[in-house]
């Protein structure tokens, strides 16, 4: 499957993102794991974290680089962290198959 930072729910998936603001450019990097061990998508992006700023770089970032509308993506935890959880809504075994075929391309 995707590594355990998608998981299917009612509705949609939730994916686990670690979102590094300030950086020198937009780009998701790779997965990594937690102090928990568990496994999260590390995403780094220029904005700055005032105002939601960094937040909305990292859903147009995420939106464009899984073919996804940006209308159905939410941060629904973490918004003033850096460990932040999304829900895209849409079938979540058809969502779980796209980033499934997204991580293998990137492998």
């Amino acid at each position: 499957m995707t590594g355990k930072f998608v998981t299917p729910v009612a509705g949609g998936v939730r994916v686990t993102v670690r979102l590094t603001p300030k950086a020198s450019r937009d780009r998701v990097e790779q997965l990594v794991a937690d102090a928990d061990g568990a496994m999260m998508l590390k995403a780094t992006v220029t904005a700055v974290p005032e105002d939601g700023k960094a937040n909305a770089a990292l859903l147009k970032l995420l939106s464009k680089e899984w073919k996804v509308p940006r209308s159905t993506m939410e941060i629904v935890l973490g918004a003033t962290d850096r460990r932040k959880v999304l829900f895209i809504s849409g079938d979540p075994a058809d969502l779980a198959a796209r980033l499934d075929q997204w991580m293998a391309k990137r492998s």
